[in-house]
C-alpha cells in the first residue's frame, strides 16, 4: 500500500506503508541508533515523534520481551529505507509489522533516509504526517497542528509505584522512565519508588530516600523546571541527586547553568564525551536538544563530561554538593554500556 510522508515545508516522500494503516502527526526525529530499535520505539523520550532511522534495514531481530523500554510506545510513526520480512520461527520473537499494528503505530519504507536527514540537519524542528495522500488537504492539515506541550506530564506514571529490592532506597521522579534504568538499579539491589512527574516535596521526604533520581523524558525544560524547582531546593546538597536528561537539563537550569542549543537533536548511539579528569572517551546514548556552556558553571567539580562535538558540558558531579546530572542515558539501551560506572559513582554518594 503506497503511503505518503509529509513535511510541513510542503514536500513530500512515497513509500510503502506497513504496520498500522491509520493517519498520524508528529516531531521528525533522526534515529542514529544502529541496532536497538525496539528500545528506541519504546523509549518514553520518544513521545509524538515520528522517527527516522539511518540503518539501511531494521527489523531482521525481530520484537522480544526483554527489550522493551516501556509497555505501550507513544512513537507517531516510523520512517525507514528497508525493512526485513522474515525474522526468527521462535514463538518468543515477534516481526516489526505485526507489533506496530499491535500498537497502532503507523510506518513506511522504501524512503530515501539519507536525503530526509539532510533536512532535518538544516531544520531544529519539523512537523510531518504519514498520510494516504500528499494533495493539498493533507498539507493545509499539518500547516494547522499544532504539536503538544509538557509531553513528560502524558507519559509520567499516574500513581507511585515500588520496584522492591533488599538495599538503599531512591525516589524516581518520572518524565519518561526507562526499564532499562530500573534494571540497573535492582541489579544494584536498589529498593526504587517511582513517582508522578508532579509529585510534592512532603511526598517525597516521606519515604526517606537515601537518594533521588530525575530520569529522562521527553519536551523542554521550561515545561518542567516549575515543578522540579522546589525539589531541587528542598534536597540539593542534602541528599545525593542525580538528573539525566531532561532531568540534567532541569538541574542544570535551577543551577543557573547557562543552556545552549545543539545545532542538530541528538537522538541516538555513539556519541563521544571525554571524561576530562581521566581522558577516557565514553560511546554514549543521549535524546537531548541543549547541553551546558563550559564557562557558565560556578560550582567546583569533581567530574566533568565534555561532549566531543559541539564541546559543551553533557555532565558532571559534586561530591560535596552530591549531585550528579547527566546528558546521556547510562544505561545504554541502545547504545554501549560505556557509562554504567555512573550508577555505581550514586550509589556510592549515597553511603
Amino acid at each position: 500500500m503506497k503511503r505518503f510522508l509529509i513535511l510541513e515545508d510542503g514536500s513530500s516522500f512515497a513509500g510503502e506503508g506497513f504496520g498500522a494503516s491509520i493517519i498520524s502527526t508528529g516531531e521528525l526525529a533522526i534515529q542514529t541508533s544502529n541496532f536497538g530499535y525496539q528500545e528506541a520505539l519504546t523509549d518514553p523520550t520518544n513521545a509524538g515523534k515520528i522517527l527516522v532511522f539511518t540503518t539501511p534495514m531494521i527489523g531482521s531481530n525481530g520484537i522480544n520481551a526483554i527489550d522493551y523500554e516501556s509497555i505501550n510506545p507513544t512513537v507517531k510513526g516510523i520512517i525507514v529505507n528497508d525493512v526485513a520480512k522474515n525474522i526468527s520461527d521462535s514463538e518468543n520473537f515477534q516481526d516489526l509489522d505485526s507489533f506496530l499494528k499491535e500498537k497502532n503505530i503507523p510506518a513506511i519504507s522504501n524512503i530515501d533516509t539519507r536525503a530526509l536527514v539532510h533536512r532535518l540537519v538544516k531544520e531544529k524542528t519539523i512537523k510531518a504526517s504519514i498520510m494516504d495522500t500528499d494533495d493539498e488537504h493533507a498539507f493545509d492539515q499539518i500547516k494547522a497542528l499544532v504539536l503538544p506541550k509538557n509531553k513528560s506530564a502524558s507519559v509520567s506514571t499516574k500513581n507511585p509505584y515500588a520496584v522492591p529490592n533488599v538495599g538503599k532506597t531512591v525516589a524516581i521522579i518520572d518524565l519518561g522512565l526507562k526499564h532499562s534504568m530500573l534494571r540497573e538499579l535492582s541489579l544494584r539491589k536498589i529498593n526504587a519508588t517511582v513517582l508522578p512527574y508532579d509529585v510534592s516535596v512532603p511526598d517525597i521526604k516521606n519515604l526517606r530516600p537515601d537518594g533521588i533520581i530525575v530520569s529522562g523524558g521527553p519536551g523542554k525544560v521550561e515545561e518542567v523546571s516549575p515543578t522540579l524547582s522546589p525539589i531541587f531546593e528542598a534536597f540539593y546538597g542534602k541528599s545525593p541527586l542525580w538528573g539525566i536528561g531532561l532531568g540534567f537539563l532541569a538541574l542544570s537550569d535551577y543551577l543557573n547553568f547557562e543552556l545552549v542549543n545543539l545545532s542538530r537533536t541528538y537522538n541516538g548511539t555513539n556519541f563521544p564525551v571525554i571524561e576530562q579528569h581521566s581522558n577516557k572517551i565514553w560511546q554514549t546514548a543521549m535524546n537531548i536538544d541543549q547541553l551546558v556552556a563550559p564557562a557558565s558553571i560556578q560550582l567546583e567539580l569533581n567530574q566533568s563530561y565534555l561532549d566531543l562535538h559541539s564541546n559543551l558540558i553533557a555532565g558532571f558531579s559534586n561530591k560535596k554538593e552530591k549531585v550528579i546530572a547527566t546528558a546521556f542515558n547510562a544505561e545504554g539501551a541502545p547504545g554501549s554500556l560505556d557509562a554504567l560506572e555512573i550508577f555505581d559513582s550514586f550509589i556510592k554518594m549515597m553511603v
